[in-house]
């Protein structure tokens, strides 16, 4: 297959920057894949809202600056901050025009919820499934274009640069190139290659490196992986959120359900197992601190109580406006036998959002050349050592379109592609034991979550970064000797993205935002970004 545009990912980053490109070219073609369904993303999963500057009586662009700023501890790129900030209405009015709907009150304005770290009411919503609103109105969009294919079942397995064509490529080397991917198709089991001039990664998070996320089966950080593989930089991936209130379910692996931020913005007091409001004892914003520190101070709680959760009451709050505002998450509770109008809800911290990612400046351009990245996959400079609640939507459909400006700009004049080969499977077998694939998955998952979760120390990380160097070796051989499947190619991925975490963390020799080691519990007056 060859393409123009090619894009990897179908959530809101990948869907904006694909429409915006196919607008502007009706003549050249657009292609967008997916390992899965379009509609599986970790933008499908966002609960609580996008956050923007649209209240100019009571917000400004210096305000939610500031908020971001302080965040991101130090580590923010402030253009970028800027840039995101205030271009971000543009964007949501975009979307709007597409066909989002955001809650409205009763004269016609929009509802506005406030979250850990902001210090204005300025959280768009739809109800509590908004990123699930936005999908929606992308792919109604995506599906009116005509020269938009968008094609599922298509893992990704290498970024295609010169290393492809026989040439030495290091991280050293001058102007690699991006000349498109090679795909594993899963329904016909056949590896091929797709071309293209230019070549968006908007592959989502990696939350699945730890045993415990809100992120969907699917956030095994596939782009940043690859892009690594290709000699690309990576950055800051020791700064892994974890939010403070997913749903506990006792015995529950992988995906958990997550309880929005917005209930403790309209309210919600997280209360430890005695039944004492604790968050006033770790920071004067209480319940509305910023997520590094309310993850930590659950952490602590549960540490010092011996439990493995703690509760977010809500049971004072008005019923009627929960159940408007929060319906899924009142059902969610109530199948679960918690009605919550009674019961507190069990909750715990889990993997929740990447701030590092594929190195980008300010136009979403990777060190390698025609491969742009945005969305969760990326590492823009916008969220520094902890992203502001709510942020994310919006880089990524600011950094969609400045993706789509750059790339169109450049996609005349990009020569013609070299010849590719086709993927060499020679001596390459069935494999015959699965269990070498699920139980080498297992134990990474165990280790980031036991080694590099909340609160971290040197030997938790050295004994990480030993027991993932087999893993590493063990799964390689795997992947020289056995035809690959999507298990483990994605496996193959998570191990990558769990040695730049804990590699990132132990070059890290400070606390700072979400890295948090008990060995160095103080900021360095060197403020840095750890490229890898």
């Amino acid at each position: 297959m060859q393409t123009d545009f090619l894009v990897i990912g179908s959530g809101i980053a990948g869907l904006t920057y694909a429409l915006k490109v196919a607008h502007q070219f009706p003549q050249k073609q657009v292609l967008v894949i997916t390992k899965a369904s379009p509609d599986e993303t970790n933008t499908k999963y966002a609960q609580g809202g996008v956050a923007v500057v649209n209240d100019p009586e009571n917000d400004s662009f210096e305000k939610h600056i500031e908020d971001t700023l302080i965040a991101g501890d130090g580590l923010c790129n402030r253009d970028v901050v800027e840039i995101v900030v205030k271009e971000g209405p543009a964007r949501i009015q975009e979307i709007i025009d597409w066909g989002a709907q955001f809650d409205k009150d009763a004269e016609g304005e929009y509802k506005r919820g406030k979250e850990g770290g902001h210090s204005e009411f300025r959280i768009l919503h739809h109800k509590d499934v908004t990123g699930r609103e936005m999908e929606r109105t992308l792919l109604d969009a995506v599906k009116k274009a005509s020269n938009i294919t968008l094609l599922n079942h298509l893992f990704v397995i290498d970024v295609i640069t010169q290393h492809h064509l026989g040439y030495l490529v290091t991280k050293s080397t001058p102007d690699i190139c991006c000349y498109g991917v090679y795909v594993l198709n899963s329904q016909t089991n056949r590896i091929e290659k797709v071309l293209a001039k230019i070549t968006l990664l908007a592959t989502g998070g990696n939350g699945q490196v730890y045993r415990t996320t809100t992120n969907p089966v699917i956030a095994t950080g596939d782009g940043v992986a690859m892009v690594y593989r290709a000699k690309g930089r990576i950055e800051n991936m020791e700064f892994i959120q974890f939010h403070p209130t997913a749903l506990y379910e006792a015995g529950r692996r992988g995906q958990a359900f997550l309880i929005t931020e917005a209930v403790r913005g309209d309210g919600g007091i997280l209360r430890n197992s005695n039944g004492e409001a604790f968050m006033d004892r770790y920071d004067p914003r209480k319940d509305l601190a910023p997520r590094d520190i309310v993850a930590r101070a659950i952490d602590n709680e549960m540490k010092i109580t011996g439990t493995e959760h703690v509760y977010l009451d809500c049971r004072h709050m008005d019923m009627e406006k929960f159940r408007e505002h929060f319906p899924n998450i009142y059902e969610k509770c109530l199948s679960l036998g918690i009605d919550v109008a009674k019961s507190m809800i069990p909750v715990a911290p889990a993997a929740h959002y990447s701030c590092g990612g594929i190195k980008t400046d300010e136009w979403g351009r990777s060190s390698i050349n025609n491969l742009y990245a945005c969305g969760e996959c990326a590492s823009t400079g916008l969220h520094g050592a902890n992203r502001l609640a709510s942020n994310s939507l919006l880089e990524a459909m600011v950094f969609a379109h400045r993706c789509y400006v750059d790339a169109a700009s450049r996609i005349d004049a990009i020569a013609a592609l070299p010849p590719i080969p086709d993927w060499n499977a020679e001596g390459t077998a069935e494999p015959k034991e699965m269990i070498l694939i699920t139980q080498s998955l297992k134990e990474l998952q165990q280790v980031m979550s036991d080694y590099v979760g909340i609160v971290r120390n040197i030997v938790r990380l050295q004994r990480a970064i030993r027991r993932i160097d087999l893993l590493f070796e063990e799964t390689e051989g795997l992947y020289q000797t056995t035809t690959v499947s999507p298990y483990l190619l994605e496996l193959r991925n998570m191990i990558t993205v769990g040695y730049l975490i804990t590699k990132g963390a132990a070059f890290r020799k400070e606390s700072r935002g979400l890295h948090y080691n008990t060995d160095y519990p103080f900021k360095s007056e060197l403020v840095q970004n750890i490229v890898l």
